[in-house]
């Protein structure tokens, strides 16, 4: 196995249990609180900020890796 399919293999599954972490009991109960930011409950917030960047840091993640991987079949 090439060590760059390792190093993805593991990246997709750190990002896999990130966004399971991020859904589950300690993060949900830390920002389930009575607080309002702009009119918006902090949970929904968390929600509507934290998951779109989660998947745009995803989605760099693989626009950099599909790069990469296109630029070395360029040179060899």
């Amino acid at each position: 196995m090439k060590p760059d399919s390792l190093f993805l293999r593991e990246a997709w599954r750190l990002f896999f249990f990130l966004g399971i972490i991020m859904i589950n009991y300690p993060f949900v109960q830390i920002f389930d609180k009575p607080i309002l930011i702009a009119g918006i409950p902090l949970l929904l917030l968390y929600f509507l900020v934290g998951w779109p960047l989660s998947i745009f840091v995803i989605f760099i993640f693989s626009r950099y890796h599909s790069n990469d991987h296109n630029h070395n079949k360029e040179k060899g």
